[in-house]
């Protein structure tokens, strides 16, 4: 199950958080945790390089896009491998309605579609549409033409 998503901005502050299956009373926790985690460890990192942890037996990847970090946190069957395919449908997707590497400002101009993408991407836990088209069909309210 994917536990969380996070993408904050360069100096730690929240820009969207999903999480599922995860008491709200721990969300404090992981939150300070991976903001922690990339202060840490995202100083000169390349675009979209991805950075790997482990915590209380959950799995964590991170990259940087721009002026934005990302954070997918999963368990079980969403091992480095399953979380490294979301984050690459993430951060693609997120340059795709942001026609490029987003900026904070950029990003929060484009904040209600890189959402709908979000919700699309990742629906309860779970990797729902990986495709860019489908993706943008879906966000488009129009039903796909295959199945």
């Amino acid at each position: 199950m994917l536990l969380a998503l996070l993408i904050s901005n360069s100096v730690g502050n929240i820009l969207v958080e999903r999480y599922h299956g995860v008491p709200a009373e721990e969300r404090l926790h992981w939150r300070s945790f991976l903001v922690k985690l990339g202060a840490d460890n995202l100083k000169g990192a390349k675009n979209e390089e991805l950075f790997v942890a482990s915590h209380k037996s959950v799995y964590i990847v991170y990259t940087v896009l721009g002026d934005v970090s990302v954070y997918v946190v999963g368990k079980d069957e969403y091992d480095e491998l399953a979380l490294a395919e979301v984050i690459f449908v993430v951060t693609s997707t997120i340059k795709d309605v942001c026609l490029k590497a987003p900026t904070e400002r950029l990003f929060l101009d484009k904040y209600g579609k890189i959402c709908l993408c979000l919700d699309e991407i990742v629906w309860t836990g779970i990797l729902e549409n990986t495709d860019k088209d489908r993706i943008k069909r879906l966000i488009r309210l129009k039903p796909p033409t295959e199945f």
